[in-house]
């Protein structure tokens, strides 16, 4: 099985075509666990909402991966796809916001078993700093950006209500943060060279009521789409 390799620019390649091969090192960790070592991309398809040619497509953007007529090596591919999405290496996370949903982000042990890691937490209110949440300190926000240097974060996640959302990402990036995941329902104003993904909760529940509405009940097609 050949190397996987690195594209010269990440952005030539979608984010609907990286959130899939999230899904795939998914699936290749549960086929790792029930002990199969080698897998097609029938297979494969078999077991996801993908086609065949979608997953070869996807893998074919960063290399030649399996053998004709024979598939792939599960554990070889999956260490493939984790390095290409980076997750090979532990991630220094600071979040901002311990609301309810801050504080739940905190205990969710899943971050970690995907090797990020909240080193660190900020609050504006002063009654929650020196808190200990799950073995994560909160803290004043003036402190971030000595924190975020001395400790080397590289993700920052905002978690704060929609009026202090764009003040905090300019805290973030100041402090030298180049990755940001958005839970706050606005729209924020980033420069090109930080990368911000947002996620609102409202927007994905309305996805689910679209598809109530109007989904055919025995509708059970794979999706082969070129939409990226």
């Amino acid at each position: 099985m050949s190397e996987s390799r690195l594209i010269n620019n990440p952005d030539t390649v979608s984010e609907a075509t990286i959130n899939r091969l999230s899904l795939y090192s998914r699936l290749l960790s549960a086929l790792e666990t029930e002990g199969i070592t080698v897998v097609s991309s029938r297979e494969l398809s078999s077991r996801s909402h993908f086609t065949a040619t979608q997953i070869r497509r996807d893998l074919a953007c960063f290399g030649q991966f399996g053998k004709r007529g024979i598939g792939y090596e599960v554990s070889t591919l999956k260490r493939a796809v984790n390095e290409i999405l980076g997750v090979h290496i532990r991630r220094k996370v600071a979040l901002v916001g311990v609301g309810n949903l801050g504080s739940a982000l905190l205990g969710y042990r899943v971050l970690y078993a995907h090797n990020f890691e909240i080193v660190t937490a900020f609050d504006s209110d002063p009654q929650k700093w020196n808190q200990v949440i799950n073995n994560v300190v909160v803290q004043d926000p003036s402190r971030l950006p000595q924190i975020v240097r001395s400790e080397q974060i590289e993700i920052g996640i905002i978690a704060v209500p929609p009026h202090a959302a764009q003040r905090t990402l300019d805290l973030l990036v100041s402090a030298g943060i180049r990755a940001i995941l958005n839970f706050s329902p606005t729209r924020l104003v980033v420069s090109r060279h930080i990368k911000l993904r947002n996620v609102d909760l409202s927007i994905e529940l309305e996805g689910l009521s679209y598809f109530l509405q109007h989904e055919p009940i025995n509708a059970h097609k794979k999706h082969d789409s070129r939409c990226k």
